[in-house]
């Protein structure tokens, strides 16, 4: 469907107004977090980033979801988002929090165009895009924290990412409520990768209804090597569009 059809811009629904939790995560910041929810229902809609039945609860779903994930970030410190999508958590966590330095990580041209286009119109100079995937970060790139959400399973998710982090840095996988099972499903596999403690994290319990869950790695002194393969392919770009990356299994 072409992003002029009128009927398509008749379906698009206009984004909700911000409810008082999102005065409590983006605070001062709260006009461009406004203005980004816009945009992801208008043209992040189109492109297909997110499905249009997202739209109603941008805000509790993914922008506030997304936004909470601040609270466990240190000041200043840098973040490396694997699988952005439409940019949750990562972009949303630079509107939150504009000391952090925020490397978006999304393979696909036109998520990466759109995420560019996004990070101009909202005038954020800490949010870079690479177009590409974790792998190819690999002994090029390293932060303290790794962020991913509704990317793939925890054990193959830790494969990609785990080699990203500096020594005692994290990877914040944010999960659904089935988070504490997975962890337990996948602990031996992670405990193989390198991680040293793993943990979930809820956050947001006085803020949404349904709070976020969040998976927490930790690495020691000694930074996981890459394995052949990275754990598994990554999907990220195919059979794993858009929608389903911001439409909801990333809580």
């Amino acid at each position: 469907m072409k992003e002029d059809d009128p009927a398509a811009q008749q379906r698009r629904e206009p984004a909700p107004a911000p409810p008082t939790a999102a005065r409590s995560v983006f605070g001062d910041h709260l006009d461009v977090a406004v203005r980004y929810a816009e945009l992801l229902a208008d043209s992040g809609v189109s492109h297909g980033l997110i499905g249009p039945r997202e739209t109603p609860r941008l805000w509790d779903r993914h922008l506030v979801n997304c936004a909470v994930v601040e609270s466990v970030l240190p000041y200043r410190t840098r973040l490396i988002d694997v699988g952005s999508g439409a940019g949750l958590p990562g972009l949303v966590l630079a509107i939150a929090r504009p000391d952090l330095d925020v490397t978006l990580v999304e393979p696909m041209l036109r998520r990466t165009t759109w995420l560019e286009g996004t990070i101009a119109e909202l005038g954020l100079g800490n949010v870079s895009v690479h177009r590409g995937r974790a792998q190819e970060l690999w002994g090029r790139l390293r932060a303290p924290v790794v962020t991913a959400r509704a990317v793939a399973k925890l054990g193959e998710l830790a494969g990609w990412c785990l080699p990203l982090v500096e020594p005692h840095g994290r990877v914040l996988a944010l999960k659904g409520a089935s988070a504490t099972e997975e962890l337990a499903a996948d602990l031996a596999l992670l405990e193989r990768l390198g991680v040293q403690q793993s943990r979930v994290i809820t956050l947001g319990e006085d803020l949404v209804d349904t709070p976020t869950r969040v998976v927490e790695l930790t690495v020691g002194e000694t930074v996981p090597r890459p394995r052949q393969g990275g754990g598994g392919k990554n999907r990220k770009g195919k059979g794993r569009g858009g929608r389903r990356k911001s439409g909801g299994d990333g809580r």
